[in-house]
């Protein structure tokens, strides 16, 4: 019997020493719910980092099945060693490339996008097509650590507010797209749920 808490408590150990981001407590807890709450059984996430999500989204109920994506090679080979321990080989499926060079044939239930937030919009773009006819997408760190509510002076760098900027670009296109209706979330890092409209 595999101790998945042991597992998860490992990784969140390694994840704080290593400084990976991962997502915070009230955040991931809101997407396991989601999922047994809405029946998902087939998710997609593009950004692994090293399976801590991918890994307790897989663990919400026995039925769940997720394909999670990741470009840095440490972080996925990482993530393989993790979801190994958590005895979930034939329920989460690791890619190993750039989300841009991933061509999917699967449809999902959910699609969870954690990764390069300067490429939010084009993400959300390239993989609805992968989406489920009622099917949800979530973005998480959409608040990127309180920043996004403040002045752009009041943020230190030049890179920094250019990054904030495409957040809130991404934000105004969730806002404004007519096929899904995006409800947004302070919890974690800030997390935005669009469903698709029927």
């Amino acid at each position: 019997m595999v101790d998945s808490y042991a597992v998860i408590k490992a990784m969140k150990d390694y994840a704080e020493k290593e400084n990976v981001p991962i997502m915070l407590d009230d955040g991931i807890n809101y997407l396991v719910k989601y999922i047994n709450k809405n029946n998902v059984k087939k998710v997609l996430e593009i950004g692994t980092a090293i399976g801590y999500s991918a890994i307790l989204m897989a663990l919400a109920n026995e039925e769940v099945e997720v394909t999670s994506i990741e470009r840095d090679e440490k972080r996925y080979l990482e993530a393989v060693k993790n979801v190994k321990k958590a005895g979930l080989e034939k329920r989460v499926n690791l890619i190993y490339n750039d989300a841009f060079n991933v061509v999917l044939k699967d449809k999902y239930d959910l699609i969870f996008i954690d990764a390069a937030k300067a490429q939010n919009t084009k993400f959300f773009e390239m993989f609805e097509k992968n989406l489920n006819s009622n099917g949800t997408i979530i973005t998480d760190n959409l608040s990127f650590h309180g920043l996004v509510n403040k002045k752009e002076e009041e943020i230190p760098s030049r890179n920094l507010r250019a990054l904030i900027k495409k957040i809130k670009n991404y934000i105004t296109f969730l806002k404004t797209n007519k096929n899904y209706e995006t409800i947004f979330l302070e919890l974690g890092d800030g997390l935005a749920v669009s469903r698709r409209k029927k």
